[in-house]
């Protein structure tokens, strides 16, 4: 089976004749590691749960584990495990007791049961707590138990909703690495998260949903690509404009940083004849030397050489770099860009 999921023209429409979701056409690879993002009412949620049979589309189809989520919702119901955002195990019950529940409703074998609990605890590293009340854990650990209990029936596509919000950075890197081994194990992952760090290292596709629309779709690396380029159409249209005014009129500031990123690094041997040669590179548009000695530049944002010719020039001139930082669009960049513009008529 090449997807997991499969959605074409999949489309929601309430009684107030608002459409959530606009025929949505998604195909997400089995044993991956899916981002779906998206702003708040953009339609993650009721795509969500479309997929996962808590409500029927109006139109369209969908295919889970290539099950059909109108004919056959109880086979896709056993492929799938949900961790949400809010918790949503017993307070008053235990780690362990929560976990049998689970396990009793999805049918696991009795003799088996404990066991695959035992060992889901040991993964995730909660077992020394299996005997505690939910009511009395932290938040990390409630998201550990969330996830033995939504694993326990052995789940063939996990959906984490926001599963490290609200955590301390220990405790979310312990979720990124457990992630990741859930993935290689052979579960297909859809994470939902406003993260865009998160997502960026973790998914290997995203998608990013706008007024029930798929708006993007492509590797993490792949939709700054797309950025980079879509940049510069923008800005080669946009000087091209001025350029037909014949006047005087000069490109705003928006437009000339559409052109321009960030170079920043700081000198071992910082003396003013590889300044000279640092502020006449011809790849430099903007220099700056910050308080603390750390150089500040602005190079051409499409120049595939720029950094590679200032590093040049840094070495001929006998320079040696203690650090470096480059500006690169991010997934964060991406996200802005794809959301920014709403077409309410696009829900029609």
């Amino acid at each position: 089976m090449k997807n997991a999921i499969e959605t074409k023209g999949l489309t929601k429409v309430y009684n107030n004749n608002f459409t959530a979701v606009n025929s949505l056409d998604l195909e997400i690879p089995n044993n991956s590691i899916f981002g779906m993002l998206g702003p708040n009412g953009a339609g993650k949620t009721t795509t969500i749960k479309m997929l996962t049979c808590l409500i029927q589309p109006t139109s369209g189809k969908a295919t889970v584990g290539g099950y059909d989520v109108e004919k056959n919702p109880d086979e896709v119901r056993n492929l799938l495990g949900m961790v949400p955002q809010q918790v949503s195990l017993y307070k008053d019950l235990t780690v362990m007791e929560n976990s049998q529940m689970c396990a009793d409703f999805y049918g696991v074998p009795v003799d088996e049961r404990d066991s695959r609990i035992e060992d889901l605890m040991e993964l995730v590293d909660i077992k020394y707590a299996k005997d505690k009340r939910v009511s009395q854990l932290s938040g990390g650990q409630k998201q550990k138990a969330s996830l033995v209990a939504s694993l326990v029936h052995r789940p063939d596509i996990l959906f984490l909703d926001e599963p490290t919000i609200g955590l301390d950075p220990t405790t979310k890197r312990t979720l990124w690495d457990l992630i990741r081994e859930l993935n290689d194990s052979g579960h297909t992952i859809i994470l939902c998260s406003h993260d865009m760090h998160e997502v960026d290292m973790l998914c290997d596709n995203v998608g990013i949903i706008n007024t029930g629309n798929l708006v993007a779709y492509d590797t993490p690396q792949g939709l700054k690509d797309s950025l980079l380029e879509s940049n510069k159409q923008e800005l080669t249209e946009a000087l091209s404009e001025i350029s037909k005014q014949n006047d005087e009129t000069s490109p705003s500031k928006d437009i000339e940083n559409l052109g321009l990123r960030k170079m920043s690094f700081l000198l071992k041997n910082q003396n003013e004849d590889i300044i000279n040669v640092i502020k006449n590179s011809a790849s430099v548009k903007n220099f700056e030397i910050a308080h603390n000695g750390r150089i500040n530049l602005r190079i051409d944002n499409f120049d595939d050489l720029a950094v590679q010719n200032i590093l040049n020039d840094i070495s001929s001139s006998g320079g040696i770099i203690k650090s470096i930082y480059t500006e690169e669009p991010s997934l964060e960049d991406v996200f802005i860009k794809s959301t920014s513009e709403v077409d309410e008529d696009a829900r029609a």
